[in-house]
């Protein structure tokens, strides 16, 4: 996402009459299975054949390789600030464009809602909305030194909503998530980039994909996996499972993508280094700070308690939005569309807003992922005009509600 270093210079292309292409050709180019498939995407018509560029990409390999073969325009735009300096690289990328008989985008896709919301999008950018109050998170940054909770704060610098400039959202989200929390900023950008990109998808969001190491999300895939293994239903853990075993599942996914993912493998070493070094500055000033005042065993009980607090706020709050709806395997379906299956908002209030960081907007915050969480109450009426006119469901509940539909 954002401003994308250490790419190189593009490379001009050389030849003059674009190829044209077929949904069908892209399609049966690109079939789900096959080794030697091509690595092609869509964006703005233009096709490109990401295959060489893949494990370059600093946002990772994994949220490209759920768009190949399909038009991931929508996902492109949310996701990058600095569109004009990323589009350079196109040239070197792009191998034709669609034939002009053939829609944007796939022939299955609402090409109503899809226009409309680039519509909607375009009076976001035209009203600011996509621009910082600085003040804003001025005052979050001293909330969060005077009570030591920084996990909002490194949601808002990690979608690069914060300042303009993205090497700033990138520093200060290595200060707040590495020094103030003690976690890696490299890796919650990767995966919750991906969670993003499809969100409750099967094998693509990282944030469900905690099978078959602990327990399966969702009735299809549940289903699935008490036919396939030889278990009782018993065994398999349920929504309130993955609300009291939140620890777990993030230790499971990131050795799931160290293991499995090349863009994991492939982003550089110094990120690594980078994000271990400002860590161990976590630590360090932890044990200065209570080392002196506490025991080993109760210092260790100390750091799991605050450790257990923070997650279980930060869980709970997170997930009411995402577990409650639907869980399946990637439809490709419209940018919108995916984003509404399988997310819900909570309703507004002073307390809603501070104790969900703003997340009780969750769908205006995944249509529009780089979008200061001030404004989001202000193209909340856009959104949800949108999906009434398309009849699309726009859900909204109470708090309380949405903690209990965790657990059904």
């Amino acid at each position: 996402m954002g401003q994308e270093p250490g790419l190189g210079e593009p490379k001009p292309v050389s030849n003059p009459s674009p190829r044209l292409f077929t949904w069908d050709e892209i399609w049966f180019r690109t079939a789900q299975g096959d080794p030697h498939r091509e690595k092609w995407l869509v964006i703005d018509r233009k096709v490109c054949d990401v295959s060489q560029f893949i494990r370059r990409h600093p946002g990772g390999s994994r949220i490209i390789n759920s768009h190949i073969g399909q038009d991931a325009t929508d996902a492109f735009v949310a996701f990058h600030m600095d569109k004009r300096l990323v589009r350079k690289f196109f040239n070197s990328l792009l191998i034709g464009e669609l034939a002009p008989d053939q829609p944007s985008s796939e022939p299955s896709k609402n090409k109503l809602l899809i226009e409309d919301f680039r519509e909607v999008r375009a009076a976001v950018e035209k009203m600011g909305l996509l621009k910082p109050n600085t003040f804003f998170f001025f005052l979050l940054l001293f909330h969060i030194l005077i009570l030591d909770t920084a996990s909002w704060l490194q949601h808002d610098l990690g979608h690069l909503s914060v300042f303009k400039k993205s090497e700033w959202n990138h520093f200060l989200h290595k200060f707040v998530m590495c020094h103030l929390i003690g976690a890696s900023a490299k890796w919650w950008t990767l995966l919750h980039s991906q969670h993003h990109a499809k969100p409750n998808c099967f094998s693509k969001d990282p944030d469900i994909d905690v099978h078959p190491f602990l327990f399966a999300l969702g009735k299809k895939l549940a289903v699935e996996v008490s036919k396939s293994v030889s278990v009782e239903i018993n065994n398999l853990y349920n929504g309130e499972d993955y609300a009291c075993l939140h620890r777990i599942p993030a230790v499971v996914s990131w050795c799931q993508e160290a293991a499995r993912c090349p863009s994991y493998k492939g982003f550089s070493l110094s990120s690594l280094w980078q994000d271990l070094a400002w860590m161990l500055t976590f630590y360090i000033r932890f044990l200065l700070i209570y080392g002196s005042l506490l025991e080993v065993k109760s210092l260790l009980a100390f750091y799991l308690l605050f450790r257990m607090m923070e997650s279980t706020w930060f869980v709970w709050v997170s997930q009411m939005n995402h577990i409650p709806m639907d869980i399946d395997y990637d439809n490709n379906l419209d940018w919108v569309s995916t984003q509404l299956h399988a997310t819900c908002n909570v309703n507004q209030s002073l307390f809603n807003d501070w104790f969900t960081g703003h997340l009780n907007f969750q769908i205006e915050h995944h249509l529009f992922p780089t979008m200061p969480r001030h404004n989001y109450w202000k193209v909340a009426p856009l959104v949800k005009s949108l999906c009434a006119k398309h009849g699309l469901k726009y859900q909204c509940k109470p708090l309380l509600t949405a903690f209990a539909d965790i657990l059904q």
